[in-house]
């Protein structure tokens, strides 16, 4: 790539002192703009950052080292990205909120590290002043993509194509939605779930399970991922299975089958993971068979 630091004069323009310190500081900090890109003079750019054409950065824009921004993508007002992030061809970083409570109020999108944000996603900022929409570190958000305002997205996570995620949305660690899937306002999903492509998801969804089909029905364990990279041993998903078994399998009340679980399973992370997560969503889960009373 042949970028040029800084928009280069014409022959009839001198540099001042000032534009010859500005190029040597950008050169020392190895950061590539093309003078093809729009970088608002206020915006905020790190080390070993990459700004390719056409891109645009906004004014009150924080871009942190080693960030890759490609071409025709955007980077709003309000946008912080920590270290190397890299955002796709048409993305939008940043964009104002889509709901009519908005009124103009400043806020943000917090970026973390090394997460990638693909073609023509579209990134919310929050409508409350000072608040933020976040996507955690080390998380992809994948083409066609749209997460809504207020939502949180967490660490390690995976948001596949054309996935829409609605406003006031939290989904924890190291889950994954695939393709086409949509997540309804307040919705809450837990940890190492993972959702199968075009399930809707309308409810809280407890962690480490399968979700599948429309309307949403539970699926088993996410085992497979679970046993990725040794996160957790056979005892402690064969201890959740057990769990679930109780919870979505036995033709019981959710009531019943917590007092269950706390009979039938040890105490564990996991198993704890699962009580809590009932207990603070007030009892609401999604998927709950129809029970069978007679």
């Amino acid at each position: 790539m042949n970028f040029k630091c800084v928009r280069q004069p014409s022959a009839s323009i001198r540099l001042s002192a000032a534009d010859v310190d500005i190029i040597l500081i950008t050169l020392i900090r190895n950061t590539m703009i093309s003078p093809l890109a729009f970088v608002d003079p206020t915006a905020k750019i790190g080390d070993n950052v990459t700004i390719y054409p056409f891109a645009f950065i906004d004014k009150d824009v924080e871009i942190g080292d080693g960030c890759i921004v490609m071409p025709n993508a955007s980077i709003m007002q309000g946008a912080r990205l920590g270290k190397n992030v890299k955002v796709y061809n048409n993305a939008i970083v940043s964009a104002s909120p889509q709901d009519f409570r908005w009124k103009g109020e400043m806020s943000y999108v917090i970026i973390g590290d090394n997460t990638v944000i693909r073609e023509m996603a579209i990134i919310n900022r929050s409508i409350h002043e000072g608040g933020a929409t976040k996507v955690g570190a080390n998380s992809f958000v994948l083409a066609d993509s749209h997460i809504g305002h207020d939502s949180e997205i967490s660490d390690h996570c995976v948001v596949g194509n054309n996935v829409q995620i609605a406003g006031d949305v939290f989904i924890d660690s190291c889950s994954i939605l695939s393709t086409g899937v949509k997540v309804f306002e307040n919705s809450h999903i837990g940890k190492w779930v993972f959702v199968k492509g075009g399930c809707r998801v309308s409810g809280n969804v407890p962690p480490f399970i399968i979700l599948a089909h429309n309307p949403a029905v539970y699926y088993g364990v996410n085992a497979t991922i679970m046993r990725h990279k040794d996160n957790f041993n056979e005892e402690e998903i064969d201890d959740v299975a057990k769990a679930y078994r109780h919870i979505y399998q036995c033709n019981v009340s959710l009531f019943n089958a917590v007092k269950r679980i706390e009979a039938d399973i040890p105490e564990s992370k996991s198993r704890d993971a699962i009580l809590d997560f009932i207990k603070k969503n007030d009892n609401k889960i999604v998927a709950l068979p129809k029970l069978d009373m007679y």
